[in-house]
């Protein structure tokens, strides 16, 4: 249990600056180089490497160095993490309406 716990923090510190969200946020789309990341950015390249670098240490992005160029992906399954840790956080009464939730609707299609 310690490491679930380790991992969640790391990967929490990792994303709480707008930057690396931003950047976990377009790679969500496609693997990017990292002068494509850079460019909304009004920061020096060194600037970046170091935010990829925490996202590259708390295994959210991996990145892979082909000549000059260097390709950032999104890990698969990097934020799993933080959505188990998040369904764990949910309280009984939510689980509850959910279940009531889903009661309903298929009472209502039925009807139909």
């Amino acid at each position: 249990m310690p490491n679930y716990r380790e991992e969640v923090d790391t990967v929490l510190r990792a994303l709480a600056d707008p930057t690396r969200r931003a950047v976990v946020e377009r790679l969500s789309k496609s693997p990017a180089v990292v002068s494509e990341l850079l460019a909304p950015f009004s920061m020096a390249l060194p600037s970046l490497l170091q935010h990829l670098r925490v996202l590259e240490d708390a295994r959210v992005v991996t990145s892979s160095k082909q000549g000059r160029v260097r390709t950032v992906s999104l890990r698969p399954g990097a934020l799993d993490v933080l959505h188990v840790w998040l369904g764990e956080q949910r309280t009984t009464a939510e689980r509850q309406a959910d279940r009531l939730g889903i009661h309903l609707a298929r009472s209502t299609t039925k009807e139909i």
